[in-house]
């Protein structure tokens, strides 16, 4: 049994395409074959594969985020799709026991979903992660499983911001705070 699972995050039509609501544009669009590849790799190999997506409902001025961006991955939209070729990985493999796809509300894949509960059910130490935003929602992610005792690898080629500069301070913060890989 294999102590590593990968973390898929918010690579969806809004987060990435030109006309996404929140779009990192071309930056995301160029990771597009290196998630595909990461994440067929970890499915071929028998690890658990997690799609944590963000999930939103319109015109909600409650939730925080309101105030800091556009409505974005709202419910029952196309904006929440994922992104090109990933979508078909999903689609493909979406029926194995180790596949597993939920929502999130909050920039940690962590706040308000199983996602601990399962992990810590499989064993898993060891969290891979890939998606968009790297300053925001994997920054966010990395930060609690850090706190939570998990082992933090980043996928370079698999992540990406519409922020350079918080991009790159991301990495750094993964590395020289949070004790994590960047690969």
């Amino acid at each position: 049994m294999s102590h590593k699972a990968l973390l898929n995050i918010d690579y969806t039509h809004d987060f990435v395409a030109d006309d996404g609501k929140l779009s990192c544009g071309a930056p995301g669009q160029a990771l597009e074959d290196s998630i595909v590849g990461i994440t067929e790799a970890f499915i071929q190999a028998g690890d658990d594969v997690f799609f944590a997506i963000d999930a939103h409902l319109d015109d909600d001025p409650h939730h925080p985020e309101a105030k800091l961006f556009p409505p974005h991955n709202i419910m029952n939209t196309a904006g929440r799709d994922l992104y090109g070729k990933l979508a078909g990985v999903y689609d493909q493999h979406k029926h194995l026991p180790y596949v597993h796809y939920f929502d999130k509300t909050r920039y940690s894949a962590f706040v308000g979903t199983p996602l601990e509960l399962k992990l810590r059910e499989r064993g898993i130490t060891q969290l891979h992660l890939v998606g968009v935003c790297t300053d925001i929602c994997i920054l966010h992610t990395a930060m609690d499983a850090y706190n939570k005792g998990f082992d933090i690898v980043v996928h370079r080629q698999g992540v990406a911001s519409f922020n350079q500069a918080g991009h790159d301070f991301a990495l750094e913060h993964v590395k020289n705070v949070l004790s994590g890989k960047v690969v």
